[in-house]
């Protein structure tokens, strides 16, 4: 079904494109692997990104199903990591390796730009910590003040294969823009940044929503793989709003909650959520909405390094576990920042469990937190949560499915594709094809799963919930209400 959209996803460990028909059908996929090291967690080159997502377009632009097609392929859209930065020069050339999102140098100036923000704006996003951008631009003036001269505006990882791919540079999406001090609410780069932080004016990009239109394909680019020129490449987003748009929640009341390695939950909003404790910050919307979000300490780490080695049959037993009655919480670091703040939180289980009631204990202590942290959503946002979709490999376990369901006591939706190229893609289309994000996600986001709560289970988990939040509160975890 014509016409047909790419997303592309830089991330960390590798770039993707996808080819998505107008209903959301992938047609074909290519990647490329970057290795991770110590190094790259610092610093990585743009130019390699830009090399892994060449070769990417070539092995797609040669699959049988992509070259039937490539003659109706209409938008690029590209997602990335939020808060990588990468100074470039007046020739649109890296000054410097990108400064990745997980680079830890930046600490002392993410103090200074957070006192600044809140001295002189504080209004928006004012809780800079490592892993944004502007404490990084800071940080690279004060250390290669030798470069600062060249410098002829600072871009993310999104935008400079954006540049690349249009030949179009120095625009930046308010999702890429956010953690680099970007005004989401009154769409402006605040004074106090040149004025009292060592950035100047000029280096800061424009800003559009995410989806925008910015160019047509470069004629280059065009030519190497035979794509159209028509090709239109919009404005990109970053890669958890990419997941998030993907998962199709995109409407106000619609939230996802993403159970990776961690339990990262996004949603949709009508008005600006304000949290004065940081637990929460707010993107916007590409239909002009808030989408506010959270990343918890907590999540499914534990399944692989401690019950890896025998999942399926795990899995199975937990069905006739449910309800176990026990109280885990399956933290496995030191301290909690989301959806409560506990530098002190430590996990804890109850000894003598057999592997499996374990398993299933734990399973039922990230869900209970991921109620938790709907609750603090709706007192923090006045806005009633409506529906949960859901992502991450936490999603392709029925029994913890069947225990979040009624944990939540709501439904909860298990989408098809959920990757950040596939929301890249749909991001392509919302403005080239469809009216909105809002309209692209109905046409092609496919929900797989609806797993819904049964009364008795659920009464029982309300009880065991009750029995969690006072373990959390005994042990220091939980102080007073949400606002505390």
């Amino acid at each position: 079904m014509a016409p047909y959209f790419i997303g592309v996803d830089i991330g960390t460990q590798g770039a993707r494109v996808v080819l998505t028909d107008a209903v959301g059908t992938i047609v074909s996929s290519a990647e490329q692997v970057f290795p991770l090291n110590d190094q790259s967690r610092e610093e990585q080159s743009p130019d390699e990104w830009w090399e892994a997502c060449y070769k990417s377009l070539s092995i797609l632009s040669t699959d049988k199903k992509a070259k039937a097609v490539i003659g109706d392929i209409k938008a690029i859209a590209v997602t990335s990591t939020s808060g990588t930065v990468i100074p470039i020069d007046k020739d649109n050339k890296p000054l410097y390796n990108a400064i990745m999102y997980s680079d830890q140098r930046s600490g002392k100036q993410a103090k200074k730009c957070t006192a600044t923000a809140v001295k002189y704006h504080n209004h928006g996003y004012t809780a800079f910590s490592v892993s944004s951008g502007l404490a990084k631009m800071v940080w690279f003036v004060e250390t290669h003040p030798e470069l600062t001269d060249c410098i002829s505006k600072w871009i993310h990882a999104a935008d400079f294969i954006t540049g690349k791919l249009s030949g179009e540079w120095g625009i930046t999406d308010y999702t890429n823009a956010f953690k680099s001090g970007y005004d989401v609410s009154r769409f402006e780069w605040p004074a106090y940044i040149y004025n009292h932080l060592p950035i100047k004016k000029e280096w800061l990009p424009e800003v559009v929503p995410s989806g925008s239109v910015i160019g047509n394909i470069s004629a280059e680019i065009a030519n190497a793989f035979g794509l159209p020129a028509s090709i239109q490449i919009t404005a990109g987003i970053t890669d958890g709003c990419a997941s998030q748009i993907a998962s199709g929640a995109v409407n106000p009341g619609d939230w996802n909650t993403t159970i990776g390695t961690t339990m990262v939950i996004k949603g949709v909003t009508k008005n600006e959520v304000l949290d004065p404790l940081g637990r929460l910050y707010s993107h916007r919307h590409p239909a002009g909405y808030w989408m506010p979000g959270g990343a918890s300490n907590t999540g499914a780490d534990w399944v692989t390094n401690e019950f890896g080695d025998d999942l399926v049959n795990l899995n199975i037993q937990a069905q006739q576990f449910i309800p176990t009655n026990y109280i885990s919480y399956p933290l496995r670091q030191n301290g909690e920042r989301f959806p409560v703040i506990s530098p002190e939180a430590r996990g804890f289980e109850p000894e003598g469990l057999s592997k499996a009631e374990r398993f299933t204990a734990n399973m039922e202590g990230v869900a209970y937190l991921e109620r938790y942290a709907y609750e603090l959503i709706e007192h923090l946002s006045k806005e009633k949560v409506n529906a949960v979709y859901t992502a991450g490999g936490a999603s392709n376990s029925d029994a913890w499915l069947t225990i979040r369901s009624n944990v939540l006591n709501r439904p909860v939706y298990k989408m098809e594709n959920v990757s950040g190229a596939v929301g890249a893609a749909i991001l392509a289309a919302s403005k080239t094809y469809y009216k909105s994000i809002i309209e692209a996600v109905a046409a092609m986001v496919k929900i797989e799963k609806k797993v819904v709560p049964e009364k008795e289970l659920a009464e029982q988990y309300e009880l065991n919930y009750r029995q969690f939040i006072k373990t959390m509160q005994d042990k220091g975890y939980i102080k007073g209400g949400f606002d505390a």
